[in-house]
């Protein structure tokens, strides 16, 4: 097993700092990079940062991150989190681990947005603690 963490996140996501700070935070998806590779130091890690709209790339990301002995995933699915049978498939066929992790609460918005596939099948769900929330998902995963 390696000592690398897959961080992978979904579409909309490249707009992190623009896109509806009042929901979402000013941080943009390099400064949480930031942050991750900030606490990956001092946990003797490397983070393996990525991000794509589209959801085929995330099922890939999911299949290397196993091929490579990955010791984790973080899974910002986006909006995929709400409709991806895909991805709930693809981590149902990996025994990486994955933590799912949402900047915002899903279950304090739109109805649409309560059920996750991801958290059929993550070993843990991180949610609501805005960008900060990436970094104790990394701490989660490194208990799993």
């Amino acid at each position: 097993m390696s000592n690398t963490v897959y961080v992978l996140n979904g579409p909309n996501l490249n707009l992190l700092g623009l896109r509806e700070p009042e929901i979402y935070g000013s941080e943009t998806l390099d400064d949480i990079a930031g942050m991750l590779e900030d606490r990956g130091r001092e946990l003797g890690l490397t983070i393996d940062m990525r991000q794509s709209n589209h959801e085929g790339h995330l099922v890939d990301w999911l299949h290397e991150a196993q091929a490579e002995g990955a010791k984790a995933v973080l899974l910002n699915a986006g909006a995929y989190t709400h409709t991806s049978i895909a991805l709930l498939d693809a981590i149902r066929s990996i025994t990486t681990p994955v933590v799912e992790v949402h900047i915002s609460d899903p279950g304090k918005r739109e109805e649409f947005r309560h059920h996750s596939y991801v958290a059929m099948a993550a070993k843990k769900t991180v949610q609501g603690l805005g960008a900060k929330g990436y970094v104790v998902a990394l701490d989660a995963a490194v208990g799993l």
